[in-house]
């Protein structure tokens, strides 16, 4: 029982990191009605830029953390300026092409820039286990648990009770509506996708220091941004956060009980089980859709 309590945990851990990534794009998919192909790549860009300044620069780590997920905001930012903005308007699989081509445009500059050899963030905690309860964590994991609590709760505090996140939750509700009212529409959408690449990139760094840092990492986080976003239900903050909780432990324990190799599966089984139960997701909202 203990050992399962631990798997259970562990997977809780990663999964409050894939709630993060999950996050970010349920508030852009559900704001600017964009799916964001360029997720992982965000999530990538964290993560290498946390490697430039912690690692190759010397830097402190937290120093570090925090410059790239700065920055990325700010990329994602640019990119919705550059790329979103003269696209606001049209079809959806216009916005869909534009935003396949930044992505393949980051993952290939970031092959130019840091090279296809695998890297690793230097972890700032020491490598001994902490003990709890006869439970074992090392102190980096549960460095990550903290983080996405934190993070987590301070985007839902950000949206619920800033001037600014109003403006984001009535653009979601009746777009028209809200830019009728006065919200400034056109200031909501640069600010959200930037918060959303930031949320990637904080989720890329945590992630970044357990596994190898590579070109091509931003897939991987693509796939369970999409499991997240399915499973929670399309718009859905609260969903995202369930959604990444769910796909953590079923990783987890898939990996534990049944094969290590069925792990990268069990994230395409959940989207499938899903659309077939119930194909609104776990907490779905309801959308204006003008």
């Amino acid at each position: 029982m203990l050992e399962f309590i631990q798997h259970c945990l562990n997977g809780l851990i990663i999964g409050g990191a894939y709630a993060l990534i999950g996050v970010g794009m349920t508030m852009v998919l559900g704001i600017m009605r964009v799916i964001n192909f360029a997720h992982g790549e965000f999530y990538m860009l964290g993560a290498y830029l946390c490697f430039s300044l912690a690692t190759m620069l010397g830097l402190n780590f937290f120093v570090g953390f925090s410059l790239a997920v700065l920055g990325v905001g700010v990329i994602g930012c640019m990119v919705e300026r550059i790329v979103l903005k003269p696209l606001r308007g049209r079809e959806l699989n216009t916005n869909m092409l534009a935003m396949i081509g930044v992505s393949i445009a980051l993952s290939n500059i970031a092959l130019i820039v840091w090279g296809a050899v695998p890297q690793a963030i230097a972890s700032p905690f020491p490598a001994q286990n902490i003990e709890i309860l006869g439970l074992s964590f090392t102190p980096f994991r549960l460095f990550i648990m903290g983080t996405a609590i934190v993070i987590i709760v301070v985007v839902h505090s950000f949206i619920q009770y800033t001037m600014h996140g109003k403006s984001m939750r009535a653009s979601f509700q009746d777009m028209e509506m809200a830019s009728m009212l006065g919200v400034r529409v056109d200031r909501v959408y640069p600010i959200t996708f930037g918060m959303g690449a930031a949320m990637a990139a904080v989720a890329g760094i945590l992630l970044g220091v357990m596994f190898s840092l590579k070109p091509t990492m931003g897939e991987f986080a693509v796939s369970r941004a999409f499991a997240v976003v399915i499973l929670g239900g399309m718009g859905s903050f609260p969903g995202a956060i369930l959604g990444g909780l769910i796909l953590g432990l079923s990783e987890n324990l898939a990996a534990a009980y049944i094969s290590s190799g069925f792990k990268d599966a069990i994230a395409f089984m959940l989207i499938v089980a899903i659309l077939i139960f119930k194909p609104n997701g776990l907490m779905a909202v309801s959308v204006n859709k003008k």
